[in-house]
């Protein structure tokens, strides 16, 4: 089987020649941290492993143009400027990357402000977004024998871009306060999404396509359930129906946090995956898959934390995702970025392993 072929009868639930898995980014920290543990470190050598490849393209939906960056103030430690998304932000000089920033203003306040950025900020026009010679390199892309995703990463959803608009504070009081403002910037979104959708499909097919939200924390989702499925279900809605018709099979949906409550809107909504489940924010996909069965696939749950305790937590850790592993429906990889006290060896040991594990399910 090539990595198509695998991706199609995991997601299936069919017969395989092995299980597959895939990994995620890791902090510019632990690089350097690698780095020094190795000094003969090759990022793409190194690292390359047994994991399956996979083509993702998740910057297509950004404000474009983006903003200018414009430095406001800065002293020794801290730097205030606007960023590529118009948001005024404070971050630290020594660890940009990996450290949270502060949200000091966000570029929309009213709705006049809302409609000036879509006009001037979210025309879909595949020539700037993609580059002139877009179908082209999308018809190259579709050729490859590995699975086409298309994620409308931190500007595709019905939270997590408002989010990014008008900041959290004030998108969770639009909830109550000014549903018509609300609304139109949710409707403006999906009507953004189905034309970035509709260019790309006459063009190619693709494998899945994600929306982006980032609506939980640790505790649980930023808006109830109901809200979610009163003001947001109608969206998902729209543009589900949408690439369903266009032949797109798997459609899902990336969000952090303990996202249990708001899976049931999600797939009313007919989404059929999720990701990254975070364990640490009490995800266990072993449960999910006990609680809602196939028709929700899953994509991360490994535990992050259990690769940085060294070989036998990795162990443990594998043997307790192997059921899904082997009844498929189920894509491992690391439930988010890889942070730097993860050693270079007990990372190269939980690929390897990843590897030996996928390799004994075959059906």
């Amino acid at each position: 089987m090539n990595d198509i072929e695998r991706f199609y009868a995991t997601m299936e639930y069919k017969p395989r020649d092995r299980a597959m898995f895939w990994v995620w980014g890791v902090w510019p920290e632990t690089l350097e941290r690698w780095k020094k543990e190795n000094p003969e470190f090759d990022e793409k050598k190194d690292l390359k492993g047994k994991f399956d490849t996979k083509q993702s393209f998740n910057h297509w939906f950004f404000p474009h143009p983006p903003f200018e960056k414009k430095i406001i103030e800065e002293d020794d430690e801290h730097v205030l400027y606007i960023n590529h998304e118009g948001i005024l932000m404070r971050e630290m000089k020594n660890n940009p990357k990996s450290s949270m920033p502060q949200f000091v203003k966000f570029p929309v306040e009213t709705r006049q402000d809302f409609r000036n950025f879509w006009k001037e900020r979210m025309n879909p026009d595949l020539s700037q977004r993609i580059g002139p010679d877009w179908k082209n390199f999308l018809k190259e892309v579709r050729s490859n024998p590995y699975p086409l995703i298309v994620i409308s990463d931190r500007w595709g959803g019905f939270f997590g871009p408002l989010r990014n608009l008008v900041g959290v504070e004030k998108l969770c009081m639009l909830f109550y306060d000014d549903t018509a403002f609300l609304e139109e910037m949710m409707d403006a979104n999906a009507d953004f999404i189905i034309e970035m959708m509709s260019q790309i499909l006459d063009v190619v097919h693709i494998d899945c396509f994600g929306f982006w939200e980032d609506m939980a924390y640790k505790a649980g989702p930023l808006i109830s359930p109901q809200m979610a499925r009163k003001f947001m279900l109608p969206r998902y809605r729209k543009v589900v129906d949408f690439l369903t018709k266009r032949q797109v099979k798997y459609i899902g949906l990336d969000s952090d946090g303990y996202i249990e409550p708001l899976i049931p809107v999600w797939l009313e909504a007919g989404l059929n995956f999720l990701y990254p489940f975070e364990v640490q924010a009490g995800m266990d996909v072993v449960e999910v898959r006990k609680k809602y069965g196939r028709d929700l696939r899953i994509w991360g749950g490994v535990d992050k934390r259990a690769i940085s305790r060294g070989k036998d937590a990795i162990d443990r850790e594998i043997k307790r995702i192997f059921p899904l592993m082997e009844e498929g429906g189920f894509i491992p990889y690391p439930d988010h970025s890889i942070p730097p006290d993860v050693s270079f060896e007990n990372y190269t040991y939980y690929l390897e392993r990843m590897g030996e594990v996928c390799e004994k399910i075959s059906s």
